[in-house]
Parts: C-alpha cells; structure tokens; sequence
C-alpha cells in the first residue's frame, strides 16, 4: 500500500530527477562528449516528456485519482523503467547499448499500458471517451420563427451609468 502511494507521488519530481540524474552521471562517470550531445539534446528531452506524459497517463485514470495510489502494473513496470534509467546513467561502457534498448522497449510498453488501463477503466465505468463532441441540431428548428410568449414577458431596462 505504501509503496503504490509513494510511487503516485514520486512521478511528477521524477519527471526532473531523472532526467538531472542522466547529466550528473555523465559528469561522474565520464562518459566523453559524444555521450554529453546524446545527453543534452536526446536523453534529457526524452525521458522529461516520457515521464510526464506517464505520469499525466496515470493521474487521468479514476481509480489512481480515487485512491491516490498506482496500481500494481505501474509499480512494475515504473519501476524497472526507472532502474533501467538509472543504470543506462551509469554509462557503462559494455553494457550501454543493451540497457539503452530495454530503457526505450520499457517505456514505450509502459506507455501503452498505461493506455490499456486507462482505456479499461474508461470502458467497465459505462463511460466512452470522446475527443470531440458533435453538436446537435434540431432539424424543425427555423431561425426566422420566434418562440411564441406563452407567459409573461419581462424587459429589463439598464440606466447609464451618469443617471443616478
């Protein structure tokens, strides 16, 4: 229980954690300029707006909201995307390229659970997302006619202002 619920809290300071976390490792484990482009222009941007897409994901399903807590999926799957981050900030030199692949494979699953959950709970709620709502439009409906005055009828006049 406590785990589920300081998980639902620590998502939007990953957003920036992560990311600080990525340049910080850089610097100590000195992983060379090339490393340092990757770092500012890709890594950094991506798992900022990976993250707090997650997290926006996660915050717009009902029962996260309810309960304030994550559900188990998000556990497991958060949690090895961020220790694979965490590792992949380590740079180490043999292991990279592995850990980068499995950091991008687990996002992109965690996005679509997330998805998945999201539309689950959307769909046994009785509810139906919509993106856009139509309008609807009363075919007997003339412009030109008026509504007849069945009751009484009250104008209201506004004084100016200069009128006291």
């Amino acid at each position: 229980m406590w785990l589920r619920r300081a998980l639902y809290r620590w998502m939007f300071p990953a957003a920036v954690i992560l990311p600080l976390w990525l340049l910080i490792g850089w610097g100590i484990f000195n992983a060379g300029g090339w490393a340092f482009l990757w770092v500012l222009f890709i890594a950094i941007p991506s798992v900022f707006i990976g993250q707090l897409v997650l997290t926006l994901l996660q915050r717009a399903r009902p029962s996260a909201r309810e309960t304030r807590m994550a559900s188990w999926w998000d556990v497991l799957g958060i949690g090895v995307w961020h220790l694979l981050t965490i590792a992949v900030g380590c740079y180490p030199q043999s292991w990279f390229p592995l850990l980068l692949t499995a950091a991008i494979v687990v996002a992109l699953a965690l996005f679509w659970l997330m998805l998945w959950q999201l539309w689950g709970e959307a769909r046994t709620a009785g509810s139906s997302i919509r993106f856009m709502a139509s309008p609807t439009i009363d075919a007997s409906f003339d412009p030109g006619q008026h509504a007849p005055a069945d009751g009484e009828v009250f104008v209201i006049r506004e004084k100016p202002a200069s009128e006291n």
